[in-house]
């Protein structure tokens, strides 16, 4: 079975791997989009980002656009706005497809543990240390949920 670091996926702003990053880290994958209800949650993942980033954990923020349009912007436009708006540190990839024929090989491979179509934005997966795919939470599941955050503790 594949792992996290068997794929590879640009950054929003350039053409480094984000995965190479990631070795060895719980990481939480969540496709992102700046025009949604849900966009609020970057400030709780930036916290997450912030609060367990030196524990060995990260999140990587997958902007997407298949759900209402609503992350229309261009790479540069999407970094300023997480910079801007939320002070996101957290690696940002290239916009992607989550969904449907043309969806990234990552999201191919998160939705081969927990299948279904990723249901709108904000949606995430937790990964343990060892690149595998451990857990999948609604988008509206909050940074802040208590399970989610167990769930993190127990996988650092």
């Amino acid at each position: 079975m594949p792992t996290l670091q068997d794929f590879s996926i640009n950054a929003l702003t350039s053409d480094s791997n984000v995965i190479a990053e990631l070795s060895g880290k719980v990481v939480l994958a969540v496709n992102v989009a700046s025009k949604c209800g849900l966009t609020p949650h970057y400030e709780g993942l930036q916290k997450l980002q912030d609060e367990l980033g030196e524990q060995g954990f990260s999140v990587v923020g997958f902007p997407c656009n298949q759900f209402g349009a609503q992350e229309p912007g261009t790479p540069d436009e999407i970094a300023q706005f997480c910079s801007t708006n939320y002070g996101v540190t957290f690696p940002v990839t290239e916009k992607i497809d989550v969904n449907g024929d043309g969806k990234h090989a990552i999201y191919a491979w998160l939705q081969e543990t927990f299948p279904g179509d990723i249901e709108w934005n904000f949606e995430k997966f937790l990964i343990n240390k060892n690149g595998e795919v451990i857990k999948r939470y609604p988008p509206q599941t909050a940074p802040d949920d208590a399970v989610l955050l167990q769930d993190i503790a127990d996988s650092i």
